[in-house]
């Protein structure tokens, strides 16, 4: 992934704006809840793939989901990386309202990095990180989704889906050998021939609690259309001050192999996780750390993120 550009004064202006964001959540999604599903998924510890902790996290996913959503269905295979090893993937698809032909479909990757290959401290980078917000702050968010669309339907098709294997491997390189596994599975084998979304968005690393989330390059050039209605969306609940209409570069996520499969996917993402120094950037980032624990995971962020996604599927 290539670090975002940022601008000094909005990213400054964010970190003091979030301290004063009132608690008030602007609709029925909780951010409260959020963090709990959130903490609760990293109870399970590192969800690599193949290990006991992603089996464990998994099959809660599934027990979820099936509580909250109309139908749940899994993709199970096996993939061999570089090195010769097989390892077990799995994504989890919850649909709400699975008849309507009007759907619109969310992403977020469940599985955590096997490598801190970017934390400060040489000794940490050969261990897993726990992910607290690289990985499990997407899955609060569609936990807690599944709890406001059960209690009020959208009358469109909602799709939820967890994709596994996004960030196993050591380069984002194509032909992405070893990372974005579940979202190029899943462009490949969809749920049915004429699948097709009215639009989607990947939410990845929403639960920062200095939140800035830029307007990613991929997003903006290859579906501008589906940002701008993003945007526009947070902007109508207050939230520009979060949601910054500045340009940042381009991110390589799991929404590439749906856009290059002609899918209208954005992704919404704050590459800038932690606090920011002088320069705008975060310093320290605790992406790909073993500083990606929960104490740098807000409810206030989940709740500005949560209100967005809502609020998209509940008012268009």
């Amino acid at each position: 992934m290539l670090t975002l550009c940022c601008t000094l004064g909005l990213v400054l202006a964010s970190a003091c704006d979030k301290l004063s964001l009132p608690m008030r959540a602007k609709t029925a999604f909780n951010g409260d809840s959020a963090l709990a599903y959130t903490r609760a998924q990293v109870a399970f510890g590192p969800r690599v793939p193949g290990t006991a902790g992603a089996i464990k996290a998994g099959d809660w996913i599934v027990t979820m989901m099936k509580a909250r959503a109309d139908t749940v269905i899994e993709q199970r295979w096996k993939h061999k990386t570089l090195k010769g090893d097989s390892i077990p993937l799995r994504n989890i698809l919850a649909r709400f309202n699975p008849k309507a032909t009007q759907r619109v479909l969310y992403i977020t990757h469940w599985d955590t990095r096997p490598m801190a290959d970017s934390d400060p401290v040489l000794g940490n980078r050969g261990d897993p990180i726990i992910g607290a917000n690289d990985g499990a702050a997407g899955v609060g968010l569609f936990i807690a989704l599944g709890d406001a669309l059960k209690k009020t339907p959208a009358t469109i098709g909602v799709d939820l889906l967890f994709v596994d294997g996004e960030d196993y491997g050591v380069s984002f390189d194509p032909p992405y050998t070893d990372v974005l596994l579940g979202s190029q599975y899943f462009v490949n084998n969809l749920p049915s021939p004429d699948y097709k979304p009215m639009f989607g968005v990947l939410w990845d690393m929403i639960g920062d609690q200095y939140l800035d989330i830029l307007q990613e390059a991929n997003s903006v050039r290859s579906a501008p259309e589906v940002v701008s209605r993003v945007w526009k969306k947070a902007d109508d609940l207050g939230y520009s001050r979060y949601f910054l209409s500045s340009g940042g570069q381009a991110i390589i996520d799991d929404h590439v192999p749906f856009l290059d499969k002609g899918f209208r996917v954005i992704d919404v993402i704050d590459y800038e996780y932690g606090p920011p120094d002088p320069s705008g950037h975060a310093s320290p980032n605790y992406h790909h750390t073993m500083q990606d624990t929960m104490e740098h995971v807000s409810a206030k962020s989940l709740q500005i993120v949560g209100d967005v996604a809502l609020s998209l599927l509940l008012d268009g």
